[in-house]
């Protein structure tokens, strides 16, 4: 789906005009006039799929912004990349992004898949496949669900049914979608797997089965306790045992004579080794693992990420090297061989990220580096990790730039902080919004009522109604005098809507001059 961008959250390019159109205007990035055209409404769903709404009705557009096809209802629904839902006086319905009409405007609820949908009139159902732009009914059902495999699940009078399966009248006790590609079934015989053509993978013989991870699952059978990976054909057993197998979330732990011999992963044996006296997942991937002579280690997907020689209660997941550990109630951090590098002296820690970690106390952090020397005071509510060289501090309902030594980067508290993923820092005061570079200098003063960081280069912005377009160096590539804004990152193009009286005028059109400040 192509990017695209609007000034608002949700509703943006959804507002009600008492007028029977506005004048939509389209430019290139090169600030060139490219179309104009009247809509009360435009909506850019994905790539080439725009919508429009006029006088004579809701519109799928051409580029140039041309009705192309009707769509037959009030409003867009919703865009489930490829169907347009479409609301109408009746009901719901579904035209395919190129225009082809799927289902009429009639329906209460409509699920999508790739090349499927599913509708709901009441208590009845019907499929429609894209492949043969046929629609089936279903009948009627308690329930029906449309998986993440496209597979239809209906459900009634306690009994489950695959109706787009070979034998779409066969009961079953239950199906049950998980994160995998295959439906948990169970029969009278025991648990099975199903596949998305309603095709037994793994025939219903297992006494009990449940998903691990992916395609992967736990089962038991005949005093055999089983790690099964599913594929489209067939099933296969990855791991067995007659051992005890026990399963306590993701963790699965094989027990030999009673006693406690390997941890397992989806498909086999993680850690096989003698003397363990108890694990303990503390993080996706990542186990504490006691040995005897109360010796500690932390375990990770591909081995030890801190060796089995720590004297600590609890070592956590860290980073550069050092984690965080536990000792008589107090944190310090431990090396990947176990060692003390800086002796448990804390109430609590963070992780170390930029050679920097939060610690504290009491109330309040400080922050320490690699060696344990103290770097700042602990004085702040809350520090986030460094980045970039700074971190975020909050003290006394106000947000400060701090360096790792605790000085400011930015010389004022502010109501707000959030970095962005662009690298920015978009700030509030007052109820207003600025922009800082990724040094806490300023790019755009706290002045706006919202800021939207497009790209690096490209902020949208709105202050008193108005809405316009400026560059990281200051330049305004769309002055504020439009009441929308939305972006077409594919096709190069940007939609205004509904020119105003500016807040300050430029000297020539926005798309033939650029000017410092807005």
């Amino acid at each position: 789906m192509r990017s695209l961008s609007y000034l608002a959250f949700g509703t943006f390019l959804f507002l009600s005009s008492p007028s029977l159109g506005q004048s939509w205007e389209v430019y290139d990035f090169g600030g060139s006039l490219q179309t104009t055209a009247t809509y009360q409404e435009i909506d850019l769903l994905g790539e080439s799929v725009i919508t429009g709404k006029n006088a004579e009705g809701l519109f799928l557009l051409s580029p140039d912004l041309r009705p192309v096809v009707n769509l037959q209802g009030q409003e867009v629904f919703q865009y489930l990349k490829p169907w347009i839902l479409v609301k109408g006086p009746k009901g719901i319905g579904a035209f395919h992004e190129y225009g082809q009409p799927a289902l009429p405007l009639e329906y209460e609820e409509i699920t999508t898949f790739t090349n499927r949908l599913l509708a709901r009139k009441g208590s009845d159902y019907w499929v429609y496949e894209k492949s043969t732009g046929k629609t089936k009914w279903l009948g009627a059902a308690e329930e029906a669900k449309l998986t993440r495999t496209g597979q239809v699940i209906l459900k009634n009078q306690g009994s489950y049914y695959l109706p787009l399966s070979s034998n779409p009248e066969k009961p079953y006790e239950l199906l049950l979608e998980n994160q995998g590609n295959f439906l948990l079934a169970k029969e009278t015989s025991g648990y099975g797997l199903i596949n998305q053509f309603g095709d037994y993978v793994l025939d219903p013989v297992m006494e009990q089965l449940e998903p691990t991870r992916g395609d992967n699952y736990y089962g038991f059978d005949e005093n055999q306790y089983l790690l099964i990976r599913g594929f489209e054909e067939r099933a296969q057993v990855r791991y067995n045992s007659y051992h005890k197998i026990t399963k306590d979330g993701e963790l699965m732990l094989e027990f030999i004579h009673g006693k406690l011999r390997r941890v397992l992963e989806e498909e086999g044996i993680l850690l096989d080794a003698v003397g363990m006296e108890s694990v303990k997942q503390i993080a996706p991937d990542a186990y504490n693992i006691r040995f005897r002579e109360n010796k500690l280690g932390l375990l990770g997907k591909q081995g030890w990420l801190v060796a089995p020689n720590s004297d600590a209660e609890w070592i956590g997941t860290g980073s550069e090297g050092l984690f965080p550990a536990l000792k008589n109630g107090n944190y310090g951090f431990v090396n990947n061989e176990g060692k003390w590098i800086i002796l448990p002296s804390y109430l609590e820690v963070g992780t170390f990220s930029e050679k920097v970690s939060r610690y504290r106390n009491g109330a309040t952090w400080g922050t320490i580096n690699s060696e344990g020397k103290t770097l700042t005071e602990a004085k702040w509510e809350k520090i986030t990790d460094f980045s970039g060289g700074l971190a975020i501090a909050e003290s006394v309902g106000k947000f400060y730039l701090i360096y790792p030594s605790g000085d400011l980067a930015y010389p004022e508290g502010l109501d707000q902080i959030s970095k962005l993923k662009e690298g920015f820092y978009l700030v509030e005061n007052n109820s207003k919004t600025g922009l800082l570079n990724s040094l806490g200098k300023p790019i755009l003063p706290i002045a706006f009522d919202q800021i939207q960081v497009e790209q690096k280069d490209f902020f949208m912005v709105t202050k008193d109604g108005f809405s316009g377009v400026m560059r990281a160096n200051g330049d305004v590539f769309l002055p504020l005098q439009y009441s929308q804004i939305a972006i077409d990152w594919i096709e190069q193009k940007v939609f205004v809507k509904g020119k105003g009286q500016a807040v300050e005028q430029t000297e020539t059109s926005p798309a033939t001059k650029r000017k410092k400040g807005v």
